[in-house]
């Protein structure tokens, strides 16, 4: 298999995209101090299953398959981000559960459950972390499932 083969590239992107924005989350909440919310949970779960799956496309035949679904767990991260997204920015109403009225003042660090979905805690270029991530998800799994389109049909 070529270096530049589009599926051994398919399957770098499905490996680390998740694992970049899962460390990047860590990061910003371990380091930061930027708790996750319950909508911000909800993003990472499909991204330990890229994980898993970009995993298992190394042992398990046919390799393209596994890619693939690595590719529609990132993607499924990306939908969830943009309607977390919506939410903080007001476009549409979230869970009521989740929402900033229903937090109270003192939040408690330990129960990330207490941080509001409604209210983005930080943005990059007026983008939130959550819109960062629909952006990043959604492009690479377009991006991987292009290069799953031009891969070699002969090969795993």
């Amino acid at each position: 298999m070529a270096a530049n083969d589009p599926l051994k590239r398919a399957h770098f992107l499905a490996l680390f995209v998740p694992a970049a924005l899962l460390g990047g989350a860590y990061i910003s909440e371990f380091g930061f101090g930027l708790f996750p919310c319950e909508m911000c949970w909800w993003q990472r779960w499909p991204q330990f299953a890229a994980l898993a799956l970009g995993l298992v496309a190394f042992v398990a035949p046919p390799k393209w398959l596994w890619v693939a679904l690595a590719a529609g767990a990132v993607l499924t991260s990306g939908l969830i981000g943009a309607y977390h997204a919506g939410v903080e920015y007001d476009w549409w109403e979230g869970l009521t559960a989740c929402s900033s009225a229903m937090v109270p003042a003192s939040i408690d660090a330990l129960d990330s459950f207490n941080t509001p979905c409604d209210e983005a805690p930080f943005r990059f270029l007026t983008i939130s972390l959550a819109g960062w991530n629909f952006i990043i998800s959604t492009l690479a799994a377009i991006t991987i499932f292009i290069l799953l389109a031009k891969r070699d049909r002969s090969a795993a």
